[in-house]
């Protein structure tokens, strides 16, 4: 890196500091682009174009059997890569800049519960989150490392003969913690059941076709009316969810400030951004606080 890049660096870091230095009540929303360097791919390209194949539909997971299937299957490999994924150094730098109380609410899209796991304590999972797992019918809830042991005794020798054929690998591998598989790679695999009613068991994530909780749409406009500025970390804003969020900020005048490595929704309505590596610009922006 030259000395010119090494400078401009230090800029936009200097630049970030600033923003986040300021006094009044902050609001982070974090994507899938935080995740990367632990180890979990994004959605979407840096010109927000898909990466993988669209995700599951409820209704699809919910009346076919074939499908159902197929999500576990796919689902029973993936959890190896989201099971054992660490937080990564966007992640630290967010618990530190919440206990310096500069941060008053976290509102992420992602799954992975890497926040939390960081030590993140006001986390809003905009989307749910792959940790449990409940009954579509009685509404028993399943801890996913659990059920993955259940899953792994069943299906024993269908894992092994997939391991044998090197069918998953990192370009196969998506950020809902599946993998893609071949179409024939499903013969002989036995999904989960709820154990107390025999109903459909899935992830307490928000599916396509399905609609946010009630109570977590409450949590996150309360926390919206909160606070006075907004940062947007690794996320393209493509899903209307979190493009909802900035055009909130936008339309009441305060100051959106966008991170991510490529383009977003919301680009011409950002006061700041930044077309950096959230891992390593947030700790760079820390040390100037």
């Amino acid at each position: 890196m030259s000395n010119v890049e090494q400078r401009a660096i230090v800029q936009r870091a200097t630049e970030l500091a600033e923003f986040l230095a300021h006094p009044e009540p902050l609001l982070v929303l974090t994507g899938a682009g935080i995740s990367t360097a632990s180890g979990i791919p994004e959605y979407r390209d840096d010109k927000g174009n898909w990466k993988h194949a669209k995700p599951v539909q409820y209704r699809e997971f919910m009346d076919s059997d074939f499908v159902y299937r197929r999500y576990w299957a796919r689902s029973s490999v993936g959890w190896r890569t989201m099971g054992t994924a660490h937080p990564n150094s966007a992640h630290d730098a967010l618990v530190t800049l919440e206990r310096s109380n500069r941060l008053e609410s976290l509102v992420t899209q992602n799954v992975d519960r890497l926040h939390d796991r960081a030590g993140s304590s006001n986390v809003i999972n905009l989307h749910g989150q792959l940790g449990t797992v409940s009954c579509q019918s009685c509404g028993e809830t399943h801890e996913r490392d659990e059920l993955q042991a259940d899953i792994t005794e069943q299906n024993a020798s269908w894992l092994k003969a997939h391991e044998a054929r090197r069918e998953y690998n990192l370009a196969k591998r998506k950020p809902d913690g599946d993998v893609e598989l071949e179409d024939d790679a499903y013969a002989g695999f036995h999904p989960p059941w709820c154990d107390k009613c025999g109903g459909r068991l899935k992830p307490d994530v928000i599916f396509f076709g399905e609609t946010i909780p009630g109570s977590t749409i409450q949590a996150t406009l309360a926390a919206q009316q909160k606070a006075r500025r907004l940062l947007v970390i690794g996320s393209s804003l493509i899903v209307f969810s979190g493009f909802r969020i900035a055009r909130d900020f936008h339309k009441r005048g305060l100051p959106l400030v966008i991170l991510n490595k490529g383009v977003t929704r919301a680009d011409d309505l950002a006061t700041l951004k930044f077309v950096d590596d959230a891992g390593t610009l947030l700790p760079q922006a820390l040390e100037q606080l």
